[in-house]
């Protein structure tokens, strides 16, 4: 077992909570497209005119969460390899080891959603993230986009996991998790180019119409409106409205293992109640999903007021460190400092 299990505590001494709220507000929409897969409720097919119900749905949760958590979980990959390096002379097989317990437990997460992401994750995880390791910080960007233009012509979701992966490496390394308090003309800038640019991708994926035929508009769209999201959320958390919501959706993204495999326990609990896959019924998706995110919004915060770390989260720290690592909050109420990722060394150019 390592001998130095992380505390993990940053050069900044906090957490990055914008990415924390940003990550349970994906997980809150991501839980809309969950349903739909687990319940086999029956899509719409046809034109956008015919099925607008379907049409919306589509433009707001359609391939929108996924790449949102895709470059999520490449930028807490990165963070996490600074915190690794802090800690031990062998970070790589931390990481190793971090990834091959993910796909754990998405294997087991699969006898309960057959369409789970995690395996995946750290499938790529493993054949792109870890060797990118060796990489410089420009080598990855690069990669990344390519990775991402190759993807966004094969109409395929899972193929925009690897250059997501590599962009959100790249977006810790060059240093932008880490100043985005300083970086609100640039996000704002980023917003309003990419307004014009869905606005098109909206009109075009309208007139492609809606269901399975209508991937090869709905997916390559899907990564523009998850740019247009993420700079939008990071531009509003600067608004009065960026405390409440951080409030609500930060404990969530914190305990976001644990809420993404709550959350199947609870629409495979929702679909019994409701014969959810029963009819094309749209509405009654979200109605579920909304009903899921105020279930977690509500035990997120209660959970992390005693405890340092949710649940599956605690369990992936201990076998990644092969350490049992404290769980409960210490009472000087320090757990802000000691969780949130290091800075770390200057970036590799």
């Amino acid at each position: 077992m390592d001998a130095n299990p992380p505390n993990a505590t940053p050069a900044t001494g906090r957490r990055i909570s914008e990415l924390d709220a940003l990550r349970g507000l994906a997980l809150a929409a991501i839980v809309m497209v969950n349903i739909v897969q687990m319940t086999g409720m029956p899509r719409a097919s046809g034109t956008a005119a015919d099925h607008l119900d379907a049409y919306v749905f589509e433009l707001l949760f359609l391939q929108r969460p996924f790449p949102v958590f895709s470059l999520l979980f490449g930028v807490s990959f990165a963070i996490f390899l600074r915190t690794a390096e802090r800690r031990t002379d062998r970070p790589r097989l931390v990481l190793l080891r971090r990834l091959l317990w993910l796909g754990v437990f998405g294997a087991l997460h699969s006898l309960l959603q057959p369409g789970e992401a995690l395996k995946f994750y750290a499938l790529f995880g493993l054949l792109v993230l870890l060797p990118a390791t060796y990489l410089s910080r420009r080598w990855v960007l690069g990669l990344g986009v390519v990775l991402l233009l190759a993807a966004g012509v094969t109409f395929n979701g899972l193929t925009v996991i690897p250059g997501l992966f590599l962009l959100g490496m790249a977006v810790a390394g060059y240093g932008i998790a880490d100043t985005l308090r300083r970086r609100g003309r640039q996000l704002a800038v980023a917003f309003a180019v990419t307004v014009p640019v869905a606005v098109l991708a909206a009109v075009l994926q309208y007139r492609a119409g809606v269901g399975p035929t209508a991937h090869y508009r709905s997916l390559p769209a899907g990564l523009v409106f998850a740019f247009l999201f993420v700079t939008g959320f990071l531009l509003l958390s600067r608004t009065p409205l960026g405390g409440p919501l951080d409030r609500v959706l930060a404990p969530m993204g914190r305990m976001a293992l644990t809420n993404y495999v709550l959350a199947s326990v609870l629409i495979v609990a929702g679909d019994a109640l409701l014969d959810v896959g029963s009819g094309t019924r749209y509405g009654t998706v979200v109605l579920l999903g909304a009903a899921i995110a105020v279930v977690q919004a509500v035990i997120s915060p209660l959970w992390l007021r005693g405890f340092r770390y949710g649940p599956l989260e605690w369990v992936w720290r201990c076998l990644t460190w092969w350490h049992l690592v404290p769980i409960r909050r210490e009472p000087a109420g320090d757990e802000r400092v000691r969780e949130a990722a290091p800075a770390g060394p200057a970036p590799r150019r």
